[in-house]
């Protein structure tokens, strides 16, 4: 088991991993009668996209013996009704800019073929940009 997730009232949830104890709370947003007082699960889908393209790249900057220090991204998650659904997310992703433009176009092409991209719906737009400093 992975993960254990309960419903604690007032349409919240604390989720808890289970090898670590780490947790986090989860609210419905305000627009469908949540407090949105902390990620919606819907974030938490957007959001796990970002975490992984870092995370990939990290691992790949890694193996070159080098890292992502003060990588960061910005996520905008688009939702639609009837029914009510993910329909689009965009990651902009803030990158180093020590890297080659070899090892930027390796680490993009990591980026986009991280597991949580190819778990989200072909039917979810994705946009992805990244700007690399200098």
């Amino acid at each position: 088991m992975t993960s254990k997730v309960t419903y604690t009232g007032n349409l919240r949830t604390t989720c808890v991993h289970l090898r670590s104890g780490n947790e986090f709370i989860t609210d419905a947003p305000v627009d469908n009668n949540g407090l949105g007082q902390a990620f919606s699960p819907t974030d938490t889908v957007a959001t796990a996209l970002a975490s992984c393209m870092l995370t990939v790249m990290g691992i790949k900057a890694r193996s070159w013996e080098s890292d992502l220090d003060g990588a960061y991204a910005e996520v905008t998650k688009h939702m639609a009704a009837d029914p009510r659904r993910i329909v689009g997310i965009d990651v902009e992703l803030y990158m180093p800019g020590h890297f080659s433009q070899k090892n930027r176009t390796i680490l993009e092409h990591t980026a986009r073929t991280c597991p949580v991209l190819y778990s989200i719906h072909p039917d979810i737009e994705k946009k992805i940009e990244f700007h690399w400093g200098d």
